[in-house]
């Protein structure tokens, strides 16, 4: 299920903020993070709020008077605020509001996994259809819009209006 965070995150961003400023490449990939603890065997830290809001606190932290990095590194924390939300992991009170309701993460497997392949599979064809979506929205059809996406991982002002 990669797909699914890749391109709906950045989408969401871009059609909520509505700011051609953001790094939408570094808002996918705050979303695919989480993905990482699959190879931990199950959920930790970046599958709450506590984890999102604590590199929340970290990128404030270290981009005191640095505001364009600090810009550009907030695409992390908003990532990994809407994995907790395209994942589900809003319905499991005890890993979202974790260590609020025990210290224990469980033992199931990280949300993305614990639903049946059917599901994981019909969810990256809803993202492979936003994506073609997206190509058109955003303008990426023109060269210069695709060429500033992959350079500054920015979209075209006048196609955000």
């Amino acid at each position: 299920m990669l797909l699914w965070f890749l391109v709906m995150a950045p989408i969401i961003v871009a059609e909520v903020f509505r700011s051609p400023m953001v790094d939408y490449r570094v808002v996918a990939l705050g979303a695919t993070a989480p993905l990482l603890e699959a190879a931990t065997g199950g959920p930790s830290l970046a599958h709450t709020l506590l984890g999102a809001a604590g590199m929340l606190a970290v990128v404030m932290a270290v981009t005191q008077g640095r505001r364009l990095v600090r810009r550009r590194l907030l695409g992390v924390p908003i990532g990994m605020l809407l994995h907790l939300v395209l994942d589900g992991t809003w319905a499991n009170r005890d890993l979202l509001w974790w260590p609020v309701f025990g210290s224990s993460f469980g033992d199931e497997q990280i949300p993305e996994f614990s639903r049946s392949w059917v599901v994981g599979l019909c969810l990256e064809g809803v993202a492979v259809v936003a994506a073609f979506w997206a190509y058109r929205r955003y303008g990426l059809d023109n060269s210069e819009n695709r060429a500033r996406l992959v350079s500054t991982g920015q979209l075209n002002r006048e196609v955000l209006q």
